[in-house]
């Protein structure tokens, strides 16, 4: 009852929209712009902007809800719709890039010439148990987990830094992204099924220009180790991979700001998320999602885009959010 009655207790009321409404508004608007300039390109414009006044749409209810009862609950609801349509915007960025053509001949060549291999299929081959399978892609499915982890933690334990989490997360998820619509990479498990395994396998990679304009099909399996987990990430990605979003990974990158966040949160938080980060990150090249380059780049990159997330919340942000807000470190 006393959590029902925080969550539900009237607050003082934010005006105008959150911070992270604003980075998805201006997400919304910039990707409108490129609609208008590709519109004669793109498969399907209209729905797309159709989709966009929608989600412009949920915002305002979501706002509304907040006007009528300004309190906790209907703060973490117009937070979390915004971080739930990242369901949306990923899949969104292949609209984009299959205009332009393919460049993971390239990116392979890079990969083989840095590991004279290709880490992707040499690692599943390596580790090829049903330990090793149900290992990594438990962690590759606790992506989307550990980012409701960490922000939910934010909100319950570090509620002054609550927004400037959330921010900083969807932010540097639309960075990735726009980095995605403009170099069209599709990672090992749509480029090898295109040329073929046995091409791959012998270093051969041929530029495939628009192939993936109508094309999406993935890498099959057939050697497949059947477990839970392995069921769960190739279900989720039938229904919502794309050919694209691989170079720099934004698995790593985001899981990386992720343990940022925790870090400065708890380090019993981050502690606890360590095992998971590290199979996430090994589980990319497994199941065969990026090239290694694209997960040690995602890695890099991390500190970069957090570095400007953060510095681009304090310049949008809410005043009234900013009176509240601390960032301190529990060393627990």
């Amino acid at each position: 009852m006393a959590l029902i009655h925080t969550l539900t207790a009237p607050v003082e009321r934010a005006k105008g929209l959150f911070p992270i409404e604003k980075i998805s508004l201006a997400y919304n608007v910039l990707t409108t712009v490129l609609i208008a300039y590709f519109y004669m390109q793109l498969m399907d414009p209209g729905a797309q902007l159709m989709e966009r006044m929608g989600i412009v749409g949920m915002t305002a209810l979501c706002y509304l809800l907040y006007q009528w009862r300004p309190c906790r609950l209907t703060t973490f609801v117009r937070v979390v719709a915004q971080l739930g349509l990242l369901a949306y915007w990923y899949p969104d960025t292949y609209e984009f890039n299959r205009l332009f053509p393919n460049l993971d001949h390239l990116f392979a060549e890079w990969e083989q010439s840095l590991f004279g291999c290709q880490p992707a299929l040499l690692f599943s081959q390596t580790c090829h148990t049903v330990w090793w399978s149900e290992a990594f892609n438990m962690g590759y499915w606790a992506y989307y987990p550990m980012i409701f982890i960490v922000v939910l933690y934010y909100f319950f334990a570090r509620y002054a830094g609550f927004m400037k989490t959330a921010f900083v997360v969807l932010c540097s998820f639309f960075a990735y992204y726009l980095i995605y619509i403009f170099l069209p990479v599709t990672g090992p498990q749509f480029y090898f099924n295109a040329i073929g395994l046995e091409q791959a396998a012998m270093g051969f990679f041929p530029n495939v220009g628009d192939y993936f304009l109508h094309h999406s099909e993935l890498l099959p399996n057939p050697d497949a180790i059947d477990g839970l987990f392995f069921r769960l990430v190739e279900g989720a990605q039938a229904a919502g991979e794309r050919p694209t979003a691989a170079f720099p990974s934004s698995h790593v990158g985001i899981s990386t700001i992720l343990m940022i966040l925790a870090w400065k949160a708890n380090r019993r938080l981050m502690f606890g998320l360590l095992p998971f980060y590290l199979l996430l990150c090994g589980a990319t090249v497994y199941i065969q999602a990026h090239y290694l380059i694209d997960a040690i780049a995602g890695f890099l990159s991390a500190f970069l885009i957090y570095g400007l997330s953060s510095t681009f919340y304090r310049v949008v942000i809410d005043k009234g959010w900013h009176a509240d807000e601390t960032d301190k470190t529990d060393a627990h």
